[in-house]
């Protein structure tokens, strides 16, 4: 069987319902280069059978920026590295719920508040809620939250105050975890997980690629990605932050970034999958090539600690390529 060919029954697979196996997507993430433009394609073909031509577009809020205690090595909000980044506490709801209803004036459909920490403080936890309560009465766009660690009665609450949404990374794979992480595990990140979805709330989950994995340890996160089957996918690419242990990281090729979007396709064929930090830095074309290589979302005017596109450039971006923000 040619390579063109095991891509296009990969994709029957998929429209079928039997889904890929662990095996098919091994294959799928070494298609030789040649082959690269015909399993962007198929996995395009299986965005927009499954998802229409909506690209799901999101803002984020950074509402804590502080010295974290832990020590991700790509992190440049962690305490253990000195990177010159400003810092600050949470901001007053009043605050927040204004940048709240700009991110819905320009269009954005999801709102997701972010803080960097281990995990809420009982105060803090209390400090977020009230926030959410006054962006639900104030705003009424989508909020989800990216809070760190979890206990199931914080799950229960942010399901109670309609958090569509709970971000929480595996980023990376299981056996490249150890060397990226040592302040947590990846198993505390997947239990995390399992809190969020016992509660009700949808996952989203991702990681970051370029931080010196293998294409195996790629394919391991998302194979993993694949097992949990979250509503949204986020992947990052590295941009190396100055100070951090990975801050002469060199950059991935272009090829490898379409080949991880591409079989997270073909492994979630209904979630969405978005192009998140990095996409305006480590990209030429701000992420067109991967909306149409399977990605189907993106996060718009800027990261947690770096600007983004504003998003008129984005709204016209997505309408460039026939899509719809």
């Amino acid at each position: 069987m040619s390579t063109r060919e095991f891509i296009k029954e990969c994709q029957e697979k998929v429209f079928s319902g039997i889904g890929i196996s662990p095996d098919d997507a091994e294959k799928l993430l070494n298609t030789p280069d040649e082959n690269l433009k015909e399993l962007a394609r198929c996995a395009n073909e299986i965005t927009r059978d499954f998802n229409g031509k909506k690209v799901d577009v999101e803002q984020l809020n950074n509402i804590k920026k502080n010295a974290c205690s832990e020590d991700c090595t790509f992190c440049g909000q962690s305490a253990f590295f000195d990177t010159g980044i400003e810092t600050y506490q949470l901001p007053s709801p009043e605050e927040v719920v204004s940048k709240a209803q700009k991110a819905k004036n320009e269009g954005a459909e999801s709102y997701c508040l972010v803080a960097a920490w281990r995990e809420p403080s009982a105060k803090d936890f209390e400090k977020v809620c009230n926030i959410i309560s006054q962006i639900n009465n104030k705003v009424g766009i989508s909020v989800e939250c990216s809070l760190g660690f979890l206990t199931p009665e914080q799950a229960q609450k942010l399901k109670e105050l309609n958090v569509k949404r709970y971000n929480h990374n595996l980023e990376t794979a299981k056996s490249k975890f150890s060397e990226i992480c040592t302040t947590h595990t990846y198993e505390d990140r997947l239990k995390t997980l399992g809190i969020a979805r016992d509660a009700g709330l949808e996952l989203c989950t991702g990681g970051i690629i370029g931080l010196g994995e293998t294409r195996e340890q790629r394919l391991e996160l998302a194979i993993e990605l694949g097992r949990l089957y979250p509503e949204e996918v986020t992947i990052n690419i590295l941009v190396p932050m100055p100070g951090t242990p990975l801050e002469l990281q060199t950059d991935l090729p272009n090829s490898e970034i379409v080949r991880m979007f591409s079989v997270i396709r073909f492994l979630l064929p209904e979630s969405v999958i978005k192009i998140s930090g990095g996409r305006e830095s480590k990209l030429d074309d701000s992420g067109e090539e991967l909306l149409q290589s399977g990605a189907n979302g993106i996060i718009t005017a800027g990261y947690l600690t770096m600007g983004g596109n504003e998003a008129k450039k984005d709204r016209e971006l997505i309408e460039k390529i026939g899509l719809q923000a």
